[in-house]
């Protein structure tokens, strides 16, 4: 039933329960209205919106607003998201592989277990963000705002994250193999037991991180601050470390690079 249609027969009651079952009513049609125009491609507003298995695949979401809306396991493979307000919004499981999502506002939004391979995420705000065993391999990230991010577990092997911001972001137990975050900001981060190897970390912050027990095997840490970083157990192997502060670093039981085990 149409909201139009609804809004006509309510005011000709007159009864307080019907009139205010009715203005529920009236509500609901608009929602649905407003789900329908944008499935339909007539609007690229649906804030909190029911979405769930959306297909989206390649639409032109560019500066959409889907602020709060459930679009769990939908799929926007190769969606055009530019600058879209996904803030707050439910991704779980969904499929964003290939998608462009440059400038986007991801802000405390649910990525859990979201396929995000090759997504373009530069300069997007995630902080806060859910991405616990988020599939990102080749995801680029540079600039991206990842303060405060929740991914442990996440797969980002290959993925660019240059000057990126992920201060104390949880990234325990995240692949991050062979990624590049070159003066990247990651004071305070918690990167135990994560996977580092041939990681380029040149001149990055990692004051304060939590990396005990990750593998560096190779990785080129070259200018990184290090300074009260925790390195217990971690292994360091074949890791560069020219020019790097390791100020107050905790390294008892590193592997270093020189194949010694620090007291």
């Amino acid at each position: 039933m149409k909201a139009t249609m609804i809004r006509h027969r309510c005011f000709r009651l007159a009864a307080s329960p019907p009139l205010v079952f009715c203005f529920w009513l009236l509500g609901y049609a608009a929602w649905a209205q407003t789900a329908g125009d944008f499935l339909a491609g007539n609007s690229k507003s649906c804030r909190s919106c029911a979405l769930e298995r959306a297909a989206l695949k390649r639409r032109d979401l560019s500066e959409a607003d889907l602020s709060g809306a459930n679009l769990e396991g939908a799929v926007l493979h190769r969606a055009r998201l530019m600058r879209a307000k996904l803030t707050g919004a439910n991704l779980t499981d969904a499929n964003l592989n290939k998608s462009d999502l440059k400038n986007a506002s991801l802000a405390q939004a649910k990525l859990e277990r979201a396929m995000l391979y090759e997504a373009d995420l530069s300069a997007a705000d995630l902080s806060g963000a859910d991405l616990t065993e988020a599939k990102m391999q080749k995801a680029r990230l540079v600039r991206a705002k990842l303060d405060g991010a929740h991914m442990p577990e996440a797969i980002l092997t290959g993925a660019r994250l240059d000057e990126a911001s992920l201060r104390g972001a949880n990234l325990s137990a995240a692949n991050l193999v062979e990624a590049t975050l070159r003066r990247a900001n990651l004071e305070g981060a918690n990167l135990n037991n994560a996977g580092l190897v041939d990681a380029a970390l040149r001149e990055a912050n990692l004051k304060g991180a939590n990396l005990s027990e990750a593998d560096l095997f190779g990785a080129d840490l070259s200018g990184a601050n290090l300074a009260g970083a925790d390195l217990s157990e971690a292994r360091l192997s074949r890791a560069i470390l020219t020019g790097a502060v390791l100020d107050g670093a905790n390294l008892k039981g590193a592997l270093m690079p020189d194949g010694s085990v620090h007291d």
